[in-house]
């Protein structure tokens, strides 16, 4: 390590300017990020830089920012272990290489995808607390110069800055969210839930939320079961000028299709046994507002006639009655089902299908957007801890891990009830891994059994007399139809909600593949 006395002047005023600026405004922490490494150049001439964050679900290194020529084309690769970044970020050791081609440590992944050719190099941990949270690097010295001693010094006192700078911003942001989070439940009311979020493709949606909202466009919300779509569909209320008329949710899966015909539209007294009194239902009840339908793929087509209707003309009758009702009610439905797949199946009408989804929203699975992962638990700890009158202060770094290498099958819902289990089992301070109960080695993707047994499938059917596409795909779908009765102990309703379709679906599949 070179002497912070050999530094010039103006390296040692640039040092305290830099100081003053990343130290004075956490508000962005990616304008941040960029201001350092400017500065770094800035202070040894060279012609690019790139900041590498470790990644706590993989233990890679990841280009968070990456200035220079090609500096937009190395944003997001993931870095090896064995590279040079990598032994830096494991032996927590800077390095200086003037020759970087030489080095066994250099890795071309970087070079071959963006085409910049490095010659030298010097790489810095940047450490929290002495731990290094990344690497920083510096490419290529102006003027074909080698990298020396004092570059090190100035570089080195420079990461000594950036990462208290660092977890200072990332502390403001977190803080930032919490007050975010109160002030959604100040503004919004109980009835609403806090909506917690960090991932650029929640906040990409968030962003068509903002512009759909001013609208009165139909909204049909898609994604698996547990991921959050009632939250997005409060977000489409609580942002729109329906604001202060009524939320109202129904979910379509938990009434039968008579029970639920009253529910949506009301009903006459007498109109059935139990109608003892008019009853308003839940389109009359939201007038002015939003109405949120939950698992719209469950309705019969009955009542997506009827839905159709509403959609089209704003109008219905209660059951039992012929006296026409005019309701200006905005519809956004959800479902974890395909729609598509249903109408070309007949059980869901086409019409019904494209006037539902003007505005598709799609919201993906939390284990494609692990970014959320530990604000939400950071969220659910908080709310948790209250609860069970325990003081917890984090987790530690094992449960952290363990949360990023779980595969969430039930999305955020299941890491809610984690949390939860966790803040009842655990003991303070800490939420330790064994607390969580989850195993994420049993819960991933079998990708290799699963692409072992589709080669196996595929074999045997390129090896019959019949090689036609159609004979394949019946064939596969037995397998896979027998695979999941076989999961579902045969219970053929369970199976169409792990397929995705209705029971009588599953029995006419049975019939027709010959399935016994």
């Amino acid at each position: 390590m070179g002497d912070l006395n050999s530094l010039s002047l103006e390296q040692l005023k640039t040092l305290i300017e830099i100081n003053g600026r990343i130290n004075s405004n956490y508000s962005d922490i990616n304008a941040l990020l960029v201001y350092i490494l400017e500065s770094a150049m800035r202070l040894v001439h060279c012609e690019s830089s790139s900041l590498l964050l470790l990644h706590n679900e993989d233990d890679t290194l990841r280009f968070v920012v990456a200035l220079g020529p090609k500096g937009a084309e190395a944003q997001d690769i993931p870095v090896a272990k064995n590279s040079i970044a990598g032994w830096v970020a494991e032996h927590n050791k800077s390095l200086i290489l003037n020759n970087v081609a030489s080095d066994p440590r250099f890795s071309t992944t970087v070079q071959n995808k963006t085409g910049y050719v490095s010659r030298n190099m010097i790489a810095i941990p940047m450490r929290i607390k002495g731990k290094c949270i990344g690497v920083i690097e510096l490419i290529n010295k102006a003027e074909a110069l080698p990298f020396n001693d004092d570059d090190l010094a100035v570089l080195e006192s420079l990461a000594d800055q950036a990462g208290i700078a660092y977890i200072n911003a990332d502390s403001y942001r977190s803080a930032k969210d919490r007050i975010s989070v109160l002030t959604s439940k100040i503004e919004n009311g109980s009835e609403y839930h806090p909506f917690v979020a960090r991932s650029s493709v929640v906040l990409d949606l968030l962003r068509v939320i903002d512009e759909v909202a001013k609208t009165n466009t139909t909204i049909l919300i898609t994604g698996e079961s547990g991921v959050g779509k009632e939250l997005f569909a409060e977000q489409l209320h609580t942002k729109s000028t329906r604001r202060d008329k009524p939320f109202v949710r129904v979910n379509c899966a938990a009434l039968s299709p008579s029970l639920l015909e009253s529910e949506l539209f009301g009903h006459v007294k007498g109109a059935f046994t139990d109608a003892v009194s008019d009853r308003i239902g839940r389109f009359e009840a939201s007038d002015g507002g939003t109405i949120f339908l939950d698992e719209i793929g469950e309705l019969s087509l009955d009542l997506q006639a009827k839905l159709l209707r509403v959609l089209q003309e704003h109008k219905f009758e209660r059951v039992g009655s012929n006296k026409t009702i005019s309701v200006d009610v905005r519809v956004v439905a959800a479902t974890n089902r395909n729609l598509e797949q249903m109408v070309s199946d007949g059980l869901f009408r086409s019409d019904l299908y494209y006037r539902l989804n003007v505005v598709p929203l799609n919201i993906p699975p939390l284990r494609e957007r692990k970014d959320d992962i530990e604000s939400l638990a950071s969220f659910f700890l908080d709310k948790f801890s209250r609860e069970t009158k325990k003081n917890f202060t984090g987790f530690s770094q094992t449960a952290m891990k363990a949360l990023y290498d779980y595969y969430w099958p039930g999305n955020v819902r299941e890491l809610e009830n984690s949390i939860e289990r966790a803040c009842v089992l655990g003991r303070p301070p800490m939420i330790q891994a064994e607390d969580l109960r989850i195993n994420s080695v049993l819960s991933s993707p079998k990708t290799n059994s699963s692409s072992s047994e589709f080669d196996t499938i595929a074999s045997e059917i390129a090896d019959g007399d019949d090689r036609t596409l159609k004979t394949a795909l019946n064939r596969f779908k037995a397998a896979y139809l027998k695979k999941i009765l076989g999961e579902t102990s045969w219970n053929q309703t369970e199976a169409g909600k792990v397929l995705g379709i209705q029971r009588t679906y599953v029995s006419r599949l049975l019939n027709e593949l010959n399935i016994r």
